[in-house]
């Protein structure tokens, strides 16, 4: 229960690694809002499972949606408006998207969704946060980035730029919040078995698999485990780091 009674932001709350957090704070006992852009059936099965939680009590009444595109600005600001006073102890900024190509036939709508939802999606919602969270002193911010912003893999030029982009966002505004007891950092999920992954041929995976110390995928819940700690009173002096979950890649 160490987060009873705290409000906590997820972008891309209700599916893949965004799932997972969501389900892990209401397990805590806390409150979450949970964004998405479009999937209403991926919403109604979330809920379906925090109504399954049990102990402690309730989940289900803790979960609320918001239904908007971090990619667009005024969305973000009226969702930001809708919550008025409640204070935001937690943003967890998860919504992330591929359109995987070759750079040099990249459409540029494809490069521009990208950044917008990966990127500017997350200056927005993090805009909005650091302003809730000034207000009382007290509030963690949370990235998923991934290691294709340090690494780069082909064909995700875009993907790989807005990770990156996430780091360097996460290092510049850690140093403008800290002394208002705000940190912020990210986490960084390596390969992790979600349906971002599903699109990729058999033997594309098993080649993946290998490259990993591990010699396997991740769970959503690691993740969720890693966001967890980052997001908790435990984590008050880990500030402009980037943690890495992915198997030792």
């Amino acid at each position: 229960m160490r987060f009873q009674d705290q409000h906590i932001v997820v972008t891309g709350g209700t599916r893949g690694i965004g799932r997972a957090i969501t389900l892990a704070f209401l397990r805590e006992g806390a409150h979450v809002h949970a964004t998405y852009r479009g999937n209403d059936e991926a919403a109604e099965a979330l809920l379906a499972d925090a109504r399954q939680l049990g102990d402690p009590g309730d989940a289900g009444e803790r979960l609320s949606f918001a239904k908007f595109d971090v990619a667009d600005h005024d969305a973000c600001e009226a969702f930001w408006e809708g919550l008025g006073e409640t204070p935001i102890s937690g943003l967890v900024a998860n919504s992330g998207i591929r359109r995987d190509g070759i750079l040099a036939t990249m459409a540029p709508e494809d490069w521009d969704a990208v950044i917008r939802t990966n990127l500017t999606g997350g200056y927005t919602m993090s805009k909005f946060a650091v302003q809730n969270m000034m207000r009382q002193r007290y509030g963690r911010i949370i990235f998923t980035t991934s290691p294709a912003g340090r690494f780069g893999f082909e064909g995700q030029g875009n993907y790989s730029a807005s990770k990156a982009g996430q780091v360097g966002l996460m290092r510049s505004l850690c140093k403008e919040v800290a002394k208002r007891k705000i940190t912020v950092n990210c986490v960084s999920p390596g390969f992790i078995a979600t349906e971002l992954l599903d699109d990729l041929p058999d033997d594309l995976v098993a080649g993946y698999k290998k490259t990993v110390p591990a010699r396997r995928f991740g769970t959503p819940e690691e993740v969720a485990s890693a966001v967890l700690y980052l997001a908790s009173p435990e984590a008050s002096y880990i500030t402009g780091t980037t943690l890495d979950v992915t198997g030792g890649l």
